[in-house]
């Protein structure tokens, strides 16, 4: 095949998208002619195919050959379209730096040219640093020029590109309905089969991380199955790469556990070099799962693999630890999680259900409530039916370990949240804490059957750690004078010689709700002093006897 030959074949393979054939007609091959402006051309599709191949170094080669060459013509327009797409491939590869002087160098090459839509791909690309720095006034104005400029060019990239970077803005202004429906709006624009490749890709990912974001299950459940036919479609790509990391955790929050492995092992497989930050995610999602199923070992070691791709503090790897009885690194990471969420409340609302629980676990119910205090005014602010399920839940949680009797209703309103938005895990851990609430306020039929229905549903997601917590204990001996579960822990604790404080921190409670259960035990008992409280628990056989 003659050089003009391979020349055609390479422009036909893009416009059907065959990625490959348009990479081996192009990386080899000269420009069939001795223009420099030809050449450009060349290394413009060899960048493209290169790109949706994941051969992320040969794609960032050639583009950078390509701006040079459209740089000594004098092409500004071409040469800054390239500095923008240099500008996205780095920050895939996870370099701000080098990013961020391609976008200053796309800026100047563009003054004085606004009315196209190169420019308006600039304006995007500077929407999204500004929303990454918490500047979501100015982030806003950019996408709003970018969307109007979009449709008075009648380009349906850009329009759509602008709509979802208007809507992830907007939702972080706290006006969720308004950002989803704008995603939604762009969504039809892939429908209509009226975008490129990219932009479809970059809409599609958007649109299902929002989802997360703000988590609205139904919503992703309703895109995610369109989301993985179009990633069947382009089998080696990066954006594939990244949808697949949000449709595992799509598919986590609907108990299809084996599905979402499989799904973030391929995620991992296909961003290995590429990037790293989102192949992290991919087995720190893997490591949530088999925590989750109670396979520490190998969730533990599925983190391990996502620190080494790149270290950062994970709300995951902070739960691991705890289940593994490492109460002060737990604490540890969690607080490094929160405070890496930064000014964004949406990420901060993924780590507080964690740090309340953890909290709790470590004794310290002040900055637990502090932790569902906040869960509770975010999921408010943002009308998010799934944050406000986890701060019902986060909230029950913190009212078990307080002894406070509105803990049952508070999680039973969990427990129906939850099944409201039908994911499966969250409701059989809600059903588990109300089987607990139940237990210590004397209901041994509501806690029987609180735990009953948490061990199905535990069965049925292959869940063999949270079920622990399940197990009713089978014919209990009915406590003297009326106390309940909780009161007996702490009249036995009395009687072993413990102090009101030192008792708080055995049963992770505050010394203001141990002096409140202790009231209720000399009430009951009929007593007034604590010598006497321990001789009431020996005469009833409350005490394990010495041999």
């Amino acid at each position: 095949m003659s050089d003009v030959d391979q020349w055609v074949e390479a422009r036909a393979a893009r416009a059907r998208q065959d990625w490959r054939a348009c990479f081996d007609a192009v990386v080899d091959t000269p420009a069939p002619s001795a223009d420099p402006a030809v050449e450009a051309e060349r290394l413009e599709l060899l960048a493209d195919a290169a790109w949706w191949l994941g051969r992320l170094d040969d794609c960032v080669d050639a583009r950078e050959r390509a701006y040079l060459l459209y740089d000594e013509l004098r092409d500004d327009r071409r040469a800054g379209q390239c500095a923008v797409w240099l500008y996205e491939h780095h920050c895939f590869r996870a370099n701000p730096s080098i990013a961020g002087g391609w976008l200053r160098r796309a800026r100047r090459a563009l003054a004085g040219d606004e009315d196209c839509a190169e420019f308006g791909a600039l304006l995007l690309r500077e929407a999204e640093v500004a929303h990454g720095n918490g500047d979501l006034s100015i982030a806003a104005d950019l996408a709003e020029e970018g969307a109007a400029l979009g449709r008075r060019l009648r380009s349906a990239d850009l329009e759509a590109e602008a709509l979802q970077t208007l809507g992830r803005v907007r939702i972080d202004q706290c006006r969720p309905a308004d950002g989803l429906a704008l995603l939604d709006e762009a969504m039809l624009f892939v429908l209509d089969g009226r975008l490129s490749p990219y932009s479809t890709g970059k809409v599609y990912c958007s649109l299902i991380s929002a989802c997360e974001q703000v988590s609205d299950h139904r919503r992703a459940a309703e895109w995610t199955a369109a989301t993985a036919r179009w990633a069947e479609r382009h089998p080696f790509a990066v954006f594939p790469g990244l949808c697949r990391v949000h449709h595992a955790t799509a598919l986590q929050w609907r108990g299809r556990w084996a599905e979402a492995e499989v799904e973030a092992t391929r995620a991992c497989e296909e961003l290995s070099g590429i990037n790293l930050p989102n192949a992290a995610a991919a087995w720190a999602e893997i490591g949530d799962i088999r925590r989750r199923m109670g396979d520490l070992d190998a969730a533990a070691a599925a983190f391990v693999k996502a620190d080494r791709l790149c270290a950062q503090p994970r709300a995951g790897l902070a739960l691991l630890r705890l289940a593994q009885g490492s109460v002060d690194v737990a604490t540890s990471i969690i607080n490094d999680t929160l405070e890496g969420a930064g000014w964004n409340r949406l990420a901060r609302a993924k780590v507080l259900p964690a740090r309340a629980q953890i909290a709790i676990a470590a004794g310290a119910l002040d900055a637990a409530s502090a932790a569902v205090d906040e869960l509770e005014t975010i999921a408010g602010d943002f009308a998010s039916d799934g944050l406000q399920a986890a701060a019902t839940s986060a909230r029950g949680r913190l009212q078990l370990a307080q002894g406070d009797p509105a803990a049952c209703a508070t999680l039973r309103n969990a427990v129906t949240r939850w099944t409201d938005l039908g994911v499966p895990y969250e409701i059989a851990t809600a059903r588990t804490l109300l089987g607990q609430a139940c237990r210590l306020d004397g209901d041994a039929a509501g806690a029987a059957a609180a735990f009953e229905a948490a061990r199905q549903l535990f069965d049925s997601l292959g869940v063999r750690l949270d079920a622990r917590d399940s197990q009713p204990v089978a014919g209990p001996p009915a406590l003297p004078a009326g106390l309940t579960a909780r009161e007996a822990e702490v009249l036995r604790l009395v009687a072993a010689g413990r102090t009101n404080k030192e008792v708080a921190i055995v049963l992770f409670l505050s010394d203001k709700t141990i002096a409140r259960h202790l009231s209720n035990i000399f009430t009951k008992a009929g007593v007034s002093t604590r010598a006497a409280a321990t001789a009431f628990a020996f005469e009833h056989d409350m005490i394990p006897r010495r041999p």
